[in-house]
């Protein structure tokens, strides 16, 4: 198989760069600094689990990569719309397209069925532009659960984890994905194929809708922010109302509000994505992990006060730094 990683940042260059060293056929795409160290010197992976250098593919342009068998998409939510309608370039008649952004995906209601069935989120997929795009067909998506970070220009640092959770939108155990998670976890990835992947993206966003945009605001880690009696109980009435959405589109999770926060309390010391991006002044993944839930669940009925209030207040500091 013909891998791509379309956006090869910090996740995206160690995902390639651990498929590449197991001898798999994957191109990077990637620009500026970035893109040229890791032609010169290949990709340099440091982590506790044993630091390799890997010779990817690396390309500036999709045009000199051509069709491919399989595209993961790791460019962050914000950055799809700008990306997604150059793929027609790697897209072949069957190719399959990896989802690896957080939050609420673009696809999250193609072929979901019932009343929400097609509902597209203008926060995630602004004008229709990404599903335009990407057939509904081509699109397997995924959950991560893995830290990196880039230190210097073609230089991944792995922080912690390993898993990327695979699942067909429809719930099945297909051939394709089967075979994508194979050529993974020969990788040194952990890579389960879930029949449940709606139901898991939401019990991920009840950390990430309301620990992050929160943490933005208060620059706290993870455990101040929990253990806080002020903070704390705002970070679960957020909890509570992506609880809500959940419910309300038949989601039951597999976790208590109680588990969750005391799981957070348990990462320790930690800055969360969002707080990491606004200090290294990049863009926020606001929309995608609390502006699209904001929209859901007032589709859904829902007041969403907590949650649109600490929405407004990120989206406000976003402007202004």
């Amino acid at each position: 198989m013909k891998f791509l990683i379309a956006g090869a940042g910090a996740i995206g260059a160690y995902v390639g760069a651990r498929m590449a060293h197991a001898g798999c056929d994957v191109t990077l795409f990637a620009r500026g600094p970035h893109l040229r160290a890791m032609q010169e010197r290949g990709v340099e992976v440091q982590s506790t689990e044993g630091d390799f250098i890997a010779h990817p593919r690396i390309a500036a342009s999709l045009e000199e990569v051509g069709p491919v068998d399989v595209v993961f998409l790791a460019v962050k939510a914000h950055g799809l719309p700008e990306l997604a309608p150059h793929l027609a370039r790697v897209l072949g008649p069957d190719t399959t397209v990896v989802s690896l952004q957080n939050g609420i995906p673009w696809w999250y209601f193609q072929g979901f069925g019932g009343e929400w069935n097609g509902l597209r989120l203008e926060r995630v997929d602004p004008g229709g532009v990404i599903s335009a795009a990407v057939e509904a067909r081509r699109v397997v998506g995924s959950i991560v659960y893995l830290a990196t970070q880039i230190t210097s220009p073609g230089v991944v640092r792995h922080i912690e984890g390993n898993r990327i959770s695979l699942g067909e939108p429809d719930g099945s155990r297909s051939e394709r994905i089967r075979s994508i998670a194979e050529a993974m976890i020969a990788a040194g990835l952990k890579c389960p194929v879930t029949t449940r992947l709606r139901h898991e993206i939401w019990v991920k966003l009840l950390g990430n809708a309301s620990l992050n945009p929160v943490s933005a605001l208060t620059r706290a880690t993870i455990v101040q922010m929990v253990r806080d009696p002020g903070v704390g109980p705002v970070i679960r009435a957020i909890m509570e109302e992506v609880e809500a959405v959940s419910h309300k589109l038949g989601m039951e999770l597999p976790i208590t509000i109680d588990q969750r926060m005391a799981g957070a309390e348990k990462v320790g010391e930690h800055k969360t994505s969002m707080l990491q991006d606004l200090e290294a002044g990049r863009p926020m993944e606001l929309e995608a992990l609390v502006g699209a839930v904001v929209e859901v669940g007032e589709r859904v009925g829902l007041p969403m006060t907590v949650s649109r209030t600490i929405y407004n207040c990120t989206k406000l500091l976003a402007k202004t730094v």
